[in-house]
């Protein structure tokens, strides 16, 4: 059911004033729905004035030529730094000082203003945080859980990491208790990280869960795992709600998925993908609990099940988030999420769902109710666009300008791009 638009605001109010920028004479998708008509959109510092029919001053002002204004894109899965080139403390540096920036201003070229790390080292994450926060660095607005939590010789400490063992114990968490899974849930908290991550395919070896093959098609070869037992994953998520933080956890299969539902999780990151989705009281689990549900169909289109199951849950109406698992060594960062939400178009999506599910349904994701969103009072992250991307995602592609928090970012108009 169509939405209404999000406080609408004429210019009577505010008379001849001139705001800091004004995007003229554009069509808005308002992270929600397709506007009618034509509008004006007002910046004061970093936050969204004015959204009006009528015409707006400003200080700068960008002829949009009826083009397109949508919020900027929001990847709620991603892994920036280099798992494969990171192994000591020098190669960190040098990731750091040489690769990272470069990667970052990716995202920006391509629309992305908003990322979120799941599973990247903690030190070294939230360091890149506080940089971008700070203006030190250049870069889309960096959100992160800071390490994965796994079981003891789980998923990703045995698969990606498994000949790594210094970055094994910087990215990821193992463990293989109660308490010290809420103490490092806790820990976290402490650090101030944006939420929680844990990872359900990876356990300690005595859990007695039921064994099955982890496939990725990164890593061909199975790697035999046990589920993180339901006391650990519950008391990671308990941990994480007692701090106010949102808690996802990584799933393949339906099992899983509905073990991580029933301890509490607020989402799901890959969903199923291993199998076809043919439990359906899962769905209406993840529509009784307000799932969201994070296909990454960049990485696990290869299985076949994951389209069909990302169809499944979007048309009974479970929450979509958009995230492409995007890491280094494939693909192109931010390209990487703009084929991602092809591919959800390719799955069965409509574009206008794609575009809110990496708008608006990513900032539910996030909990950040002050982005994803073109209304008055929300941060300035905008695109401009020259084509309709209600139409055809892939219009992202066809980007004039990017606005990061009131400041543009990327103009390639200017560049003649």
């Amino acid at each position: 059911m169509p939405q209404e638009p999000e406080a609408i605001v004429n210019a009577e109010a505010r008379g001849p004033a001139t705001y800091d920028l004004v995007i003229r004479r554009a069509h808005v998708f308002d992270g929600h729905q397709a506007l009618p008509g034509l509008y004006d959109v007002a910046v004061d510092g970093g936050e969204i004035a004015s959204v009006s029919a009528e015409p707006l001053q400003g200080t700068q002002e960008v002829d949009a030529a009826e083009g397109w204004v949508m919020p900027g894109l929001i990847d709620t899965h991603v892994h920036l730094y280099d798992v494969h080139a990171v192994s000591g403390p020098d190669s960190l540096r040098a990731f750091e000082e040489h690769e990272l920036p470069g990667k970052l201003g990716l995202f920006l070229d391509h629309g992305i203003t908003t990322v979120k790390s799941v599973g990247d080292p903690t030190d070294g994450i939230l360091d890149t945080r506080s940089k971008i926060a700070s203006g030190a660095l250049s870069g889309p607005r960096l959100l992160a859980t800071g390490c994965g939590i796994t079981g003891r010789d789980g998923h990703p400490a045995t698969t990606v990491f498994g000949d790594n063992p210094w970055a094994r114990e910087r990215f990821t968490g193992e463990v293989d208790s109660v308490r010290q899974m809420r103490d490092l849930v806790h820990h976290l908290a402490d650090r101030e990280v944006d939420a929680i991550k844990l990872l359900s395919e990876g356990a300690c070896a005595h859990s007695g869960g039921p064994r099955y093959l982890w496939r990725n098609p990164a890593f061909p070869d199975g790697v035999e795992l046990v589920r993180l037992p339901p006391d650990l994953l519950r008391a990671g998520i308990e941990a994480g709600h007692e701090r106010g933080l949102r808690v996802t956890v990584h799933t393949t299969q339906q099992a899983a998925a509905r073990e991580a539902i029933e301890a509490g999780a607020d989402g799901l990151e890959h969903g199923v993908t291993v199998e076809p989705l043919a439990d359906h009281s899962l769905i209406d689990l993840m529509l009784e609990h307000g799932i969201t549900y994070t296909p990454t169909l960049w990485i696990d289109d290869a299985h076949p099940d994951a389209r069909g199951n990302l169809g499944k849950v979007a048309w009974a109406g479970v929450h979509i988030a958009l995230g492409s698992d995007t890491f280094s060594g494939r693909g192109l960062f931010g390209a990487n999420t703009v084929e991602e939400a092809e591919l959800m178009v390719a799955a069965g999506m409509t574009p206008a769902q794609v575009l809110a599910a990496g708008t608006s349904g990513a900032s539910r994701q996030c909990v950040r109710p002050d982005l994803g969103t073109v209304a008055p009072g929300k941060r300035a992250d905008l695109l401009v666009l020259n084509a309709d991307p209600t139409a055809d995602v892939g219009s992202i592609r066809d980007l004039g300008m990017v606005i990061l928090n009131g400041e543009v970012a990327v103009d390639k108009r200017r560049l003649g791009l």
